[in-house]
């Protein structure tokens, strides 16, 4: 099982970028965390209803854990350093072999602050970091492509509509993003070698990859 921790600055942020990945990685077993650093609501009760959204999204994707700070909105400039006590406590909780997060080129503040500090603490704390596009990232070039099927894309549109508090989620714009996003980075002679059914994806960028040899102990052995 691998644990994996996605980092995000607000709730939704995770399922609009890599809610296909999300649902993924939980089919595959692997303990996945979406940690969000602000309530997203400047109120206790739409905190709360926030909070809500986020859990019901998590049961459909299947997400193991879904944890929360009390960052406010637009104050990250400010409560950098709260930030970053925040997040060694979350790594060090459960020390995630991947992790996910913002790419730090974008148009939101809270959103590169969330990158920055969730890299000073990833490349510290974790083997694997990959950054998310969101659709505020700028100049995003990707590193890899995960390719998703039709189950998976539904799955993530089921998961968004959970946040009915967020009237600017258009279903239709997602469903036709996620149609078409890799056309614009990968050849289409490599397209129409896809497996049959894999007609969507989601772009990451990796920030570090660790790979450790497989056959370190029949060398030991050998030897």
């Amino acid at each position: 099982m691998t644990d994996v921790l996605i980092v995000v600055a607000h709730p939704d942020d995770a399922e609009i970028a890599m809610g296909m990945r999300m649902r993924e990685h939980a089919l595959t077993g692997d303990h996945v965390q979406v940690h969000c650093l602000s309530p997203g609501a400047p109120t206790p009760e739409g905190a709360e209803q926030r909070r809500s959204e986020c859990l019901a999204a998590a049961a459909l994707l299947g997400i193991a854990q879904y944890t929360f700070s009390r960052i406010p909105d637009n104050e990250f400039v400010e409560r950098r350093v709260e930030i970053n006590r925040e997040l060694f406590r979350v790594f060090r909780e459960r020390r995630p072999d991947i992790v996910y997060t913002h790419f730090p080129d974008d148009q939101h503040l809270d959103h590169r602050i969330t990158a920055d500090e969730v890299t000073t603490v990833a490349l510290r704390e974790a083997d694997n970091l990959r950054y998310f596009r969101s659709p505020y990232s700028h100049a995003f070039e990707p590193t890899e492509v995960f390719v998703g099927t039709p189950a998976l894309l539904q799955s993530k549109a089921e998961a968004l509509r959970c946040f009915a508090s967020q009237q600017q989620l258009d279903m239709d714009t997602f469903m036709t993003l996620a149609t078409v996003t890799h056309r614009q980075h990968v050849h289409h002679r490599v397209v129409e070698r896809f497996p049959a059914g894999h007609t969507c994806a989601e772009l990451f960028r990796t920030a570090r990859t660790i790979q450790f040899a497989a056959h370190a102990e029949q060398e030991k052995a050998a030897s």
